[in-house]
């Protein structure tokens, strides 16, 4: 990726937002940067999985001009998230590459959402690059479960991790899938190791959607009965806090920390959404409960040696569909 010059670093024009129908303006974008992963949790893929091909994903390259072209409409918070994001190779030039937008102030936040596996040895660059907060996936503390949930997974190469993460003082949020009959028994320790910690947490319902060696069905745990179970122990404290993404919040009084709860199936986040989501192949998703996206790679397909990328003129339909008119490649 070639260095930054410094017209890179002047501010950007004043954005014009992307505003959907229902009045949300999107402002969050989620970017994959590869299907790979190195764990193959349960729940998520299935042991034997056939990755895409190599030359199916955007280069970093691309993936650079496609986040600048987001952040010209007004988004200003990324999450490099995967597969596992930190597999990818040279994955350090990219969050490089994107720092200088928060340099200009274009960007409010840079974040990650990763496994924990290769964090140990990349957590100086990110911290280096302006990632002040990251999201670690972590679904218990029990080293044999977590290897039973995982398959390859090594427990103590995400405890390295998250201790490199907050050795380099960025503020770790452990993600944790609530899944009925495997973890839940042990929902409070982790509540209270992570609070001990000074770490949020949020609790995820497991979508039961795709076809796995095991059906997510009959992982499902609804988090209003997670909820109530917590309510015999703790005091939860409803806070307005809002990061972004879908969680909900509130204040353990009994720890003051701050816990999460994402549900996409019993209590649905829709009203208060502002993001959407790029996938590694260039696909641009406005929900993952609908299946309407917009291609974005017949936009890129010139970027390989074109000087810069017009941002694109977005009009965006409620239900994931996405009326996506191309960009104008500059005139020269």
């Amino acid at each position: 990726m070639p260095a930054t010059a410094a017209s890179d670093l002047a501010p950007l024009t004043p954005p014009t937002p992307l505003i959907d129908p229902f009045g949300r303006t999107v402002t969050y974008l989620r970017v994959s940067v590869t299907d790979r992963c190195d764990f193959r949790c349960v729940y998520c893929m299935s042991e034997d999985m056939t990755f895409l091909p190599k030359r199916d994903l955007l280069t970093l390259e691309e993936l650079d001009r496609v986040c600048t072209a987001f952040i010209e409409k007004g988004v200003r918070k990324l999450r490099i998230t995967g597969g596992e994001p930190l597999v990818r190779r040279d994955i350090m030039r990219l969050f490089g590459s994107l720092s200088r937008h928060l340099h200009t102030g274009a960007l409010n936040e840079l974040t990650v959402t990763t496994n924990g596996s290769q964090l140990a040895r990349h957590a100086g660059d990110l911290a280096g690059y302006g990632v002040r907060r990251i999201n670690v996936s972590l679904d218990t503390l029990d080293p044999d479960k977590f290897k039973r949930i995982t398959r390859w997974g090594d427990f103590s190469k995400v405890m390295a991790g998250i201790d490199a993460a907050q050795a380099q003082g960025m503020h770790v949020k452990i993600n944790a899938v609530a899944l009925k009959g495997v973890n839940d028994d042990e929902i409070e320790t982790m509540i209270e190791w992570a609070h001990g910690r000074g770490m949020d947490m949020t609790l995820i319902e497991v979508m039961p959607l795709g076809e796995m060696e095991v059906a997510r069905v009959d992982q499902f745990l609804p988090l209003s009965v997670v909820r109530a179970r917590l309510l015999d122990r703790y005091t939860l404290e409803d806070l307005p806090d809002r990061t972004g993404g879908p969680a909900r919040y509130v204040r353990v009084k009994e720890t003051g920390g701050r816990l999460g709860f994402i549900t996409p199936l019993t209590h649905n986040f829709c009203e208060a959404c502002n993001r959407v989501r790029l996938t590694c192949t260039g696909k641009l998703y406005m929900c993952l409960g609908q299946e309407g996206a917009a291609d974005l790679r017949g936009c890129v397909a010139w970027i390989r040696g074109a000087g810069a990328m017009t941002p694109t003129r977005t009009r965006i339909r409620p239900c994931g569909n996405v009326d996506f008119l191309p960009a104008v490649k500059p005139s020269t």
